[in-house]
């Protein structure tokens, strides 16, 4: 698999999935989820009231509507509370099981926003770590490109520092 990291707004990528950092009733919300919905139009949320929500940790996947994007893989990151409540398992369970389900859909290529680390409030640093390891380490049948989507040019910063170590 290949990875890049950009700064950009991912309800406008031109990829087969994007993934939504949602909230458990996956109805929308603020921050990315909420721009998910609002660029999706009102067939997501229609879509999404059929799944019954999801837990933290896991991801559902529904068509991508009004998107660029195919498919929309909806993942419930976990709140920081300091890092020992089993943040770390949590946040990477969400991008295990995105790239699953992406995978299994023949995608091939998929973006993630930066999961938890806004309103949740995971610390950027080791929520980046936790994502490329995660999605390094993935063993994928059909997904040839991985992009991380930044929303600031310093989270941005971070994701380049630490895919450059890969290389």
């Amino acid at each position: 698999m290949r990875f890049e990291a950009l700064q950009a707004d991912i309800t406008t990528l031109r990829v087969d999935a994007i993934v939504n950092a949602a909230n458990s009733s996956l109805l929308g919300g603020g921050g990315v989820d909420g721009a998910i919905h609002r660029a999706a139009g009102p067939g997501l949320v229609e879509e999404c009231r059929r799944l019954g929500g999801c837990n933290v940790g896991d991801a559902r996947i529904t068509g991508g509507h009004q998107l660029p994007a195919r498919h929309v893989v909806h993942t419930v990151g976990p709140v920081w509370r300091g890092g020992d409540r089993g943040e770390p398992e949590a946040l990477a369970s969400c991008y295990r099981r995105s790239l699953a389900l992406a995978d299994a859909a023949n995608c091939t290529s998929i973006a993630f926003p930066c999961i938890s680390t806004g309103i949740y409030g995971y610390p950027l640093a080791p929520a980046a770590e936790i994502a490329i390891r995660t999605v390094s380490t993935f063993d994928a049948a059909h997904l040839e490109l991985v992009v991380f989507s930044c929303f600031s040019a310093g989270d941005l910063d971070v994701y380049q520092r630490l895919l450059a170590a890969l290389e």
